[in-house]
């Protein structure tokens, strides 16, 4: 139904090809890809690429590749719980203490899935999108360093 406050002129016009298939005023997405598992024996671990793009002006970069670790993303909930007080922040995916399952092909992956559920829900927080410094250097910075967050 037309909306009757609205002049005949602006309800009759036709949106341009930029207007609908344009770049959204804003947005902010973000995928946790490509993990790889380095080292070898005591020193294994595996880290994720995480790939952000945005036009969000409080981001730095309108594209970012960085690689995180577990224990980065660990570190990064627990400055963001301190951070932003009145959000809650969910849960990351569990946290294997049997090194043989710590490298399965499977286990890397449903723990990449839950990296990215966690990230996702996280950064499209209205409040963590556009207040928390911590977020911004988590997916744009090649060194993620959570003392300059204490």
């Amino acid at each position: 139904m037309p909306n009757p406050f609205q002049s005949f002129e602006s309800r009759d016009r036709h949106q341009t090809f930029d207007e609908i298939y344009g770049e959204p005023e804003n947005f902010l997405e973000i995928a946790v890809i490509n993990p790889i598992t380095h080292g070898t024996g005591s020193g294994m671990y595996t880290d994720y690429e995480i790939v952000c793009k945005t036009n969000i002006p409080a981001f730095k970069k309108k594209s970012s590749r960085v690689r995180r670790r577990y224990s980065d993303f660990d570190s990064f909930r627990k400055t963001l719980e301190l951070e932003v007080r009145r959000v809650v922040i969910p849960k990351l995916p569990e946290k294997s203490f049997l090194t043989t399952n710590k490298f399965n092909d499977q286990f890397i992956e449903d723990r990449r899935i839950g990296l990215e559920k966690f990230l996702t829900v996280v950064a499209g927080h209205p409040l963590i999108q556009t207040g928390s410094k911590s977020l911004l250097s988590f997916v744009q910075d090649d060194r993620w360093d959570k003392r300059k967050f204490e």
